[in-house]
């Protein structure tokens, strides 16, 4: 019962400002829906404690969804670690975010319609998490696309949310399309989506092949976790289909902190570790996951060196930890990336909600180069992003404690180096990456609250801290990505993690990558330390003690400093590949065929028949001596034939 009041609340919540938000004004539809939200988060930190550290697992069957042939699906809820893990997360984030927007969104007209979207997206996600069988999670799966298309979009009279809010929604279709033929292939080969069927099945189709795609002897586990994974690659922004995540900032800001921090970008890594009994039996897909994830990592962290936007900064900051979650799974440290996963909900929420913070003092500035010196202006503010920064970086003492991100980022570094990939591309990739998030975080803080003010005097005059309403979910997230990490390690990834996890997360009996995690040397603990040192000594020389150094660089280095501020040209690269022949084949389409064929032709016969018919319906004068007069005719026409024709005597 209070597992289901978890997942159908935020509905209630969304269906009550959906539909009656104009009836019972902005504030009773704000305070209802975040009061559900409230109760959902509470009431998940209950499940927590009784499914997670009290190691129960139960099912719950809602009713029956689905009988078609051999398919019979059930509507039901799975709860175990990994679900209860998945509900703290998305409930506690969305109710913090819920409580920000009330402040934030104060001025907007159409805040019951803003807070209908987030309900609804928060039901989606607990859909997902949630989910006993494929389908269903799909079913979440696609309605968090939904809710974050209508929430990027929400501002729809403004042409750049609009067209952030179909890039997000055509590429995670990509993304989708793979997920799709993954259920499709696995329910051919098990004849079941139950999670339960499927994964039982599972070992005997290891080392089979099949025929599929025009391809010949394909393995099944490698090609269906392939194309699993493809969904997880468009939903968590991995390598190639990542496009969307940083323009999504044009929603919103609470809007940015729900689908960066909690909610949509973690679907993926909670889908690979939620199908763990599948991925286990198909290593060169693991192989593939990790690698991916790597290259996001690198990637996303060299973006992010040179954005201005402060949004931008920590979106990319986003879509590079996400590849960190990724490579700790495809090492088989399932564990480790949802560990990371915990950690990121808290201090990645916390920095886009301080940003919105920062964005409501400076009067909607999201531009870093016309900020400067706004820690005395925004005290509280300014605390609140150091701390999430501290979190973000690693700050801590190997051996010690730290922040939240310090457990979980050099959990899934020390993974990576006790997964013993060649020449250790994968720990050193991943360590250069934490090098670069610390300089690319230090120098957000550098550049917004140190340094001169720039920019417009009478916007820095009149800066000032935002309400408590929006200050207090900072509170608590800061509380979270201050002790996360150090109460919460002992359980995710400590000596006795599988009791935890209890069978939530499956490791195949050649996965001892966790066991390793301890055992790894101690210069690889303090790697990440160095790493994270380096980037906040590399962001103060540039930005404090020699501001000039950062335009020199770019100059010096001025096809790699755009190379990285145009994002390595991707956008610029599927416009070329896809945008513009779609264009030119519709152009062609409307040209040639509408215009041409159909109105050149086709539409001067129906042009020609419509004339023919007039002059005829002129014959229709209403006059019977005409219409008897016509038929005289006609019976005389039709004698003659046949008197011509011989068929009767003259």
């Amino acid at each position: 019962m209070i597992t289901t009041a978890i997942v159908f609340l935020p509905l209630l919540g969304a269906l009550i400002a959906g539909l009656f938000g104009r009836l019972i004004g902005d504030k009773a539809s704000e305070f209802i829906t975040t009061a559900l939200l409230l109760i959902s988060a509470a009431l998940s930190w209950v499940v927590f404690f009784d499914v997670a550290l009290g190691h129960h697992t139960y099912k719950i069957n809602l009713m029956r969804w689905i009988s078609s042939g051999e398919l019979d699906v059930s509507w039901g809820l799975r709860i175990d670690t990994l679900t209860a893990v998945m509900l703290v997360v998305v409930t506690t984030v969305s109710s913090l975010v819920h409580v920000y927007s009330i402040g934030y969104m104060e001025e907007d007209p159409h805040r019951p319609r803003f807070f209908a979207y987030l309900s609804l997206f928060t039901f989606a996600m607990l859909m997902l998490v949630t989910a006993d069988n494929l389908l269903q999670m799909f079913f979440g799966w696609e309605g968090v696309g939904l809710a974050s298309y209508l929430l990027i979009g929400f501002w729809y009279t403004k042409p750049s949310a609009c067209e952030a809010a179909i890039k997000a929604f055509v590429v995670n279709r990509v993304g989708d399309f793979g997920f799709a033929l993954g259920i499709f292939g696995l329910f051919a080969v098990t004849g079941s989506i139950g999670l339960d069927k499927v994964f039982a099945d599972a070992p005997a189709l290891a080392g089979k092949t099949f025929d599929a795609f025009g391809f010949h002897n394909l393995d099944i586990m490698t090609t269906l976790c392939l194309l699993l994974f493809m969904g997880a690659m468009g939903k968590s922004a991995q390598f190639l289909l990542h496009t969307w995540l940083p323009d999504a900032m044009e929603g919103p800001t609470p809007v940015s902190a729900l689908i960066h921090a909690a909610t949509m970008v973690t679907a993926g890594v909670f889908m690979v570790a939620r199908l763990s009994p599948l991925f286990e039996l198909a290593p060169n897909a693991k192989l593939v996951v990790m690698y991916v994830g790597t290259l996001t990592a690198f990637f996303a962290a060299t973006v992010g060196l040179v954005q201005n936007d402060i949004k931008r900064v920590i979106a990319y900051s986003t879509c590079s930890q996400l590849g960190y979650m990724f490579a700790a799974c495809g090492a088989g440290a399932y564990g480790a990336g949802i560990f990371h996963l915990f950690t990121h909900a808290f201090f990645k929420a916390l920095l886009f909600l301080g940003a919105g913070s920062v964005i409501h003092a400076m009067h909607h500035e999201q531009d870093m180069r016309n900020m400067g010196n706004l820690r005395a202006k925004i005290p509280l503010t300014f605390a609140m992003m150091t701390i999430g920064t501290l979190a973000l970086t690693g700050v801590g003492i190997p051996g010690f404690v730290g922040f939240a991100g310090f457990h979980s980022k050099d959990a899934i570094i020390e993974a990576a180096y006790a997964a013993q990939t060649p020449n250790q591309i994968v720990f050193w990739t991943l360590v250069f990456a934490a090098f670069m998030t610390s300089f690319y975080s230090w120098r957000l803080v550098f550049m917004t609250f140190f340094q001169t003010e720039r920019g417009d005097h009478h916007t820095h005059e009149h800066a000032h801290e935002s309400p408590m309403v929006m200050l207090v979910p900072l509170f608590v997230l800061a509380a979270g990505a201050t002790l996360a990490g150090v109460l919460f390690a002992p359980y995710f990834i400590g000596h006795d993690y599988k009791e935890f996890w209890h069978e939530a997360i499956f490791e195949g009996e050649h996965n001892h990558i966790m066991h390793a995690l301890h055992e790894v040397p101690h210069w690889v603990g303090f790697a990440p330390f160095v790493a994270m040192l380096s980037g906040l000594g590399l962001a103060y020389v540039y930005y404090i003690a020699a501001p000039g150094l950062p335009a020199a660089t770019a100059s010096a280095f001025k096809p790699l400093y755009l190379f990285l501020l145009n994002k390595w040209y991707f956008d610029e690269l599927y416009d070329f590949i896809f945008v513009r022949p779609a264009f030119a084949l519709g152009r062609l389409f409307w040209k040639g065929g509408d215009g041409a064929i159909i109105d050149g032709t086709i539409d001067g016969t129906a042009a020609a028949v419509i004339a023919g018919s007039g002059r005829a319906v002129k014959l229709q004068t209403g006059f019977v001596y005409h219409y008897a007069f016509a038929m005289l005719i006609g019976v005389a026409a039709i004698l003659s034939y046949m008197i011509v024709a011989g068929k009767v005597a003259p």
